[in-house]
């Protein structure tokens, strides 16, 4: 065998950087994380030691229907960056509409239950340390899920502008990094407040 048909001699594909958004967004997950992870450790450490109630076994009810629009929401922002990457500009929006749609539902679901709590049973986060480390460890969700809705509004705004095209796909995936990280730690949050806490 010939050095030049050497197969030890081809050359290896050139290595990239990877894109700077994704990289600089992995780095805001693993803070996140880290922080999620303090409060819902908290949350399993105060959990039944309130002196007074009320408890999680009395006032919760289980938010079934809000939980799926936000896990649905995960489905349509992955499809919307697939569309947007195939260049399919009006179905990308759609779908981005609905992932908007769908967070805000899940927003609109959090606030009922507030009401709810704070209202028809008096919880509130001074209420005790129930209180202190739902309403602390579900509003640190919320605000998550807020700040996620204002990007995404963002974006809507461009691409009703038609300033969002295939060239910016690599950004919308970054953003989807996000919201799939949002979306990911409800389900720790749900499983952890509304399953084990009750």
């Amino acid at each position: 065998m010939s050095a030049a048909t050497s197969p030890y001699l081809e050359r290896s594909p050139e290595w990239k950087l990877p894109y700077r958004g994704t990289v600089g967004m992995a780095c805001l997950i693993i803070a996140e994380s880290a922080i999620f992870t303090i409060f819902v450790v908290a949350y399993l450490f105060y959990l039944g030691k309130s002196i007074t109630g009320p408890t999680p076994r009395e006032v919760l009810e289980t938010p079934i229907f809000f939980t799926v629009c936000l896990l649905s929401s995960s489905l349509t922002i992955h499809l919307a960056g697939k569309e947007l990457e195939n260049g399919h500009r009006r179905t990308f929006m759609i779908l981005w509409s609905l992932t908007i749609a769908l967070g805000a539902l899940f927003l609109f679901g959090t606030a009922l239950e507030w009401r709810r709590l704070i209202f028809e049973r008096g919880l509130t986060i001074s209420t005790n340390l129930f209180g202190t480390t739902y309403y602390s460890l579900v509003g640190l969700h919320a605000a998550h899920v807020t700040v996620g809705l204002v990007m995404f509004g963002i974006v809507l705004l461009f691409g009703l502008a038609d300033r969002v095209g295939i060239e910016q796909s690599a950004r919308i995936g970054t953003l989807s990094m996000y919201w799939h990280f949002v979306d990911a730690v409800w389900v720790v949050v749900f499983t952890v407040v509304y399953l084990v806490g009750r």
